[in-house]
């Protein structure tokens, strides 16, 4: 639930450089300096050259995935523990990581991270570096693993596993003993990745309070960083080089949101952004940077108020329309979901987190399972936009930043939802777009956006037309479309 932890003005990237026992490693994709010399236009044809490691679009195409808050807080009603907590508290007789994996594959969730040791430093999986973990709880006569329990399920299911380790550790007695403490950590990170593996996203939260000796660690993002590039190198690193918060717990990304962001120093320690800020990679922010790199937006949200599981909160698990708005608000706006389900005291996610989820999964597969526009008449090209192949582009050549795709529909559909998407591999480029709809005499605005990225959906009334067109009437280069769709979301129960 690093959340409100990661309440920083300031988030810190680590470069991975030499770091004593771990080894060197080098950006795959490199920043796109500035130069004070460059004119704007300058500007931002330079930033059409940053692009996303493969890795970062593996995430990106995930879209919808789940975390998972578990450990003794969930027994101690707590958001946050304090590290004095005793192992026998937990103990969770009816868990069911398989009931995990089955909830959230039924509701099209890709890949699920779970809290492997949150704040409290208690460790769900038998680490050797400890004895504040699942060995020396009553679970399973001190011979469980909940990790590895995970790790099982999401294999079986077809998902993938993520895991979140937190640096701040309030039981571990070396915290605050920078070098040694940090040896720690890599030692516990190391047992993660080594013995659960393959793990496609490693989450660092970036709080940082004090431990046991009243003292604050400097932690040693490098060597961290480096140590899931040696042991995990397909996987992402959230709060470090390849993801960052979207800045803030409420679930929606911003209007614009741009996975090309300005940053202004890059010195080999690290680069620095506001997360929370509500610019991040403008032409006006670029010009005050140094640097342009690829840091796309990952939005968290918990489905309850609170990250851990409190039976006080069985009734107030968000509704269908709720998630839906955060849904379009996050996929649809570039970026991708990181959905909480808290397990409750018996290891289940709970019946009406359950339920919720399903009848949200079931309005997405609804709603997106016919394109309506898929057998249109097109503009001449255009027809890329909607042979459901994502690597097939349609740009209307080079020098060219505007373009019109018109989409005849073979007579009237019924559509609330449009959705755009970039070819990112190419770099993210629109700036301003628009979707109109032929009222019989002439077309009529439906839906305006600013950034595509990889995907943006834009919600309306429900409108009736035979034709629509796609307007692209802003880019800092030729466009890259590569996907284009209309579709019509059912009506959804207040509650």
């Amino acid at each position: 639930m690093a959340i409100p932890a990661l309440k920083l003005t300031t988030v810190i990237v680590a470069i991975l450089v030499w770091t004593g026992g771990c080894p060197a490693a080098v950006p795959e994709v490199d920043p796109i300096a500035i130069t004070p010399s460059d004119t704007p236009e300058q500007i931002l044809t330079k930033s059409v050259q940053v692009r996303p490691h493969p890795r970062q679009i593996a995430w990106q195409k995930r879209e919808l995935i789940a975390f998972i808050h578990f450990t003794v807080n969930t027994f101690t009603d707590k958001e946050w523990g304090e590290g004095t907590e005793d192992p026998k508290i937990f103990n969770p007789t009816e868990l069911d990581a398989r009931q995990w994996a089955r909830v959230c594959k039924e509701a099209g969730i890709k890949l699920i991270i779970l809290t492997a040791k949150h704040h409290d430093g208690f460790c769900l999986w038998p680490s050797a570096y400890t004895e504040h973990s699942v060995k020396n709880s009553p679970w399973k006569g001190g011979k469980g693993d909940v990790v590895a329990e995970l790790a099982t399920a999401c294999k079986e299911a077809g998902l993938e596993l993520g895991l979140y380790l937190s640096p701040w550790d309030r039981h571990e007695k070396s915290y605050g003993d920078s070098p040694r403490y940090n040896e720690h950590f890599c030692n516990q990170l190391r047992e993660l990745l080594t013995n659960y593996g393959p793990v496609s996203e490693v989450w660092f939260d970036g709080a940082c309070g004090e431990g046991p000796n009243g003292k604050k660690q400097v932690y040693d993002w490098p060597k961290f960083n480096a140590v899931v590039r040696e042991l995990a190198p397909n996987a992402v690193i959230f709060n470090g080089p390849d993801v960052r918060w979207v800045g803030n717990e409420s679930g929606f990304a911003r209007e614009t949101e741009w996975s090309v962001v300005g940053v202004k120093t890059l010195d080999g320690l690290g680069y620095s952004l506001d997360a929370q800020g509500k610019d991040l990679g403008s032409l006006d922010i670029l010009k005050q940077s140094k640097y342009m790199v690829w840091y796309p937006a990952e939005t968290d949200v918990s489905i309850r108020p609170g990250w851990f599981y409190h039976a006080s909160e069985d009734s107030k698990v968000k509704s269908v329309k709720h998630l839906l708005d955060i849904y379009y608000s996050s996929v649809g706006r570039n970026s991708l979901l990181l959905l909480n389900l808290p397990p409750d005291r018996r290891g289940l996610i709970h019946e009406n987190d359950a339920a919720r989820l399903a009848e949200f999964g079931k309005i997405i597969r609804e709603t997106f399972k016919t394109n309506l526009a898929s057998a249109s008449k097109t503009t001449t090209g255009a027809d890329k936009l909607i042979d459901g192949k994502w690597d097939t582009v349609w740009s209307p050549g080079q020098g060219k930043t505007t373009m019109v795709a018109e989409f005849d529909l073979g007579g009237p559909k019924t559509f609330n939802c449009v959705m755009v998407q970039e070819f990112i591999p190419e770099g993210q480029r629109v700036e301003e777009f628009s979707v109109e709809a032929w009222d019989g005499n002439v077309y009529k605005p439906i839906a305006k956006g600013t950034t595509i990225g990889y995907k943006r959906l834009l919600r309306f009334d429900n409108t009736t037309s035979g034709k629509v067109r796609l307007n692209i009437l802003k880019s800092r280069a030729e466009p890259k479309i590569n996907e284009f769709g209309l579709f019509l979301q059912p009506a959804v129960e207040q509650r």
